[in-house]
């Protein structure tokens, strides 16, 4: 997939992405993203990368979950995402240290190696076509000790759930998706990228080739999304 057509994707539905995340998922997205940061472990004065941060909503939990001793960059390479991103953050209020939000690939990212405590993404690691190269990014960004967490959809295992959750994915999704979107194709492409990505213990095997230890992950949700965390090896 084209990265032209994935941007200008995201730019499309980024009016109606948050209102369609919550009534696809039936609010999950939520809950998944709140495990995420929790399961991070930030001082007072760290500093974390959300990638691919679309409207800011793992920067909101962070804020949310009181994380606002530490300071958070968020990237995307969507304008529309990230000025609806921009707009929300600016609802904070006052932070110590700060959110910052830019415009940037994940497979260049424009920091020095070792800058970030912890690293997020959240339902954008199925969009890079190249994922072992995005990771080896993550893992050269991080300072030494530092945790990254990927939070993506997933196909459950269970066969029944399965056949239900593909009916509903490759049917009523796009339909609803279409209907308030005014976009077809991006709620086809989302069954679609979500199918291809690789099973979690296939991603936990990109994650140790980029350099990752003390990887584990779990399903979240009867199997319909996965959290991954790793960890940079302390020197």
């Amino acid at each position: 997939m084209e990265l032209g057509f994935i941007k200008d994707m995201f730019n499309s539905i980024a009016p109606r992405y948050d209102f369609l995340n919550r009534l696809l998922s039936l609010r999950q997205d939520v809950r998944w993203r709140r495990e995420m940061v929790r399961a991070l472990d930030v001082s007072e004065n760290g500093r974390v990368l959300d990638a691919a941060c679309g409207t800011g909503d793992v920067l909101a939990e962070l804020h949310a979950q009181g994380n606002s001793g530490a300071h958070a960059v968020g990237i995307d390479f969507a304008p529309q995402m990230l000025a609806i991103a921009r707009q929300k953050i600016n609802r904070f209020g006052p932070r110590p240290a700060g959110t910052d939000l830019l415009a940037a690939n994940v497979l260049a990212l424009p920091f020095a190696p070792q800058s970030f405590d912890a690293i997020t993404i959240a339902f954008g690691i199925r969009n890079i076509m190249d994922r072992r190269a995005a990771l080896q990014e993550f893992h050269r960004r991080l300072k030494p000790g530092g945790t990254l967490a990927v939070l993506e959809l997933a196909t459950p295992r269970h066969r029944l759930l399965k056949s239900l959750y593909l009916a509903y994915f490759e049917k009523t999704l796009p339909a609803i998706g279409a209907f308030f979107s005014r976009n077809r194709m991006a709620y086809r492409y989302l069954p679609a990228s979500v199918i291809r990505f690789p099973e979690p213990e296939a991603f936990a095997g990109l994650m140790k080739q980029a350099g990752f230890v003390r990887i584990r992950w779990k399903q979240l949700t009867l199997g319909l999304a996965s959290l991954h965390t790793g960890m940079k090896e302390k020197d």
